[in-house]
């Protein structure tokens, strides 16, 4: 039996996708600063549209939680995605003269809509476990992905240095770091069962982690064929 923790085994099994990521030029965009604005302003409507469900993933996880500490955790999560977090995307957008209204009113891509429907049927399907697993891969990806960034240097870009402070930050890096270790420790005496389980929900995550990216850089909604207005 692996004495791997959970986390670790399941990002060493990913890591040709996770270097898939880091390799799009969308990620290598930001980092050197080459991104074109409007693929990033594509980008900021879409993850804002992303983030409200996001935010309904740490709320519900709070909720589900067995222990005080660990439903204040969430509880923080939930108040550093709405007004950290998004306020990153309000501000940048205010900036690329986006005001707030517009920005909620975005309509979500079918990227957008798959992923965060794969996070709320989980988080109310699933256990408190199933959420961690399905959660982590955006949570613990962003630092990782930023880390990288980092440690290549800054860009002039005062927007993309700003994504990549915010993502590396240590409110981040210690929350993405108490994901793992809560992931890990509801993994210790798991059937393997639900390890595979919890390895699926985690592929499943990771790989629209990629197409999340993928989708900003086409600036790719719905299909022609079906792409209309409500109501249209």
């Amino acid at each position: 039996m692996s004495k791997t923790p959970l986390y670790q085994e399941l990002r060493q099994k990913s890591d040709p996708l996770w270097q898939a990521v880091f390799g799009h030029p969308f990620v290598r965009g930001i980092g050197d600063g080459t991104l074109s604005r409007d693929r990033f302003e594509f980008y900021l409507k879409q993850d804002y549209a992303y983030l409200v469900d996001f935010s309904r993933v740490f709320a519900l996880a709070a909720a589900k939680a067995s222990s005080l500490p660990d439903m204040g955790t969430f509880a923080t999560l939930l108040n550093v995605t709405l007004n950290t977090e998004m306020e990153l995307h309000r501000k940048t957008c205010a900036a690329f003269g986006i005001p707030a209204k517009e920005l909620e009113k975005t309509r979500k891509g079918m990227i957008t809509t798959a992923y965060t429907n794969l996070l709320v049927r989980t988080c109310y399907e699933g256990s408190l476990s199933d959420i961690l697993a399905v959660l982590v891969p955006c949570a613990c990806g962003y630092v990782e992905i930023a880390r990288k960034l980092k440690s290549q240097g800054l860009p002039d870009n005062r927007f993309y240095r700003d994504w990549i402070e915010t993502y590396s930050s240590r409110e981040f890096e210690e929350f993405a770091d108490w994901l793992i270790e809560t992931m890990n420790e509801h993994a210790e005496h798991a059937s393997a069962q639900r390890k595979a389980t919890w390895a699926q929900l985690y592929e499943s995550s990771a790989r629209f982690e990629y197409l999340f990216f993928d989708m900003s850089w086409k600036k790719e909604e719905w299909p022609s064929p079906i792409s209309f207005e409500p109501g249209g």
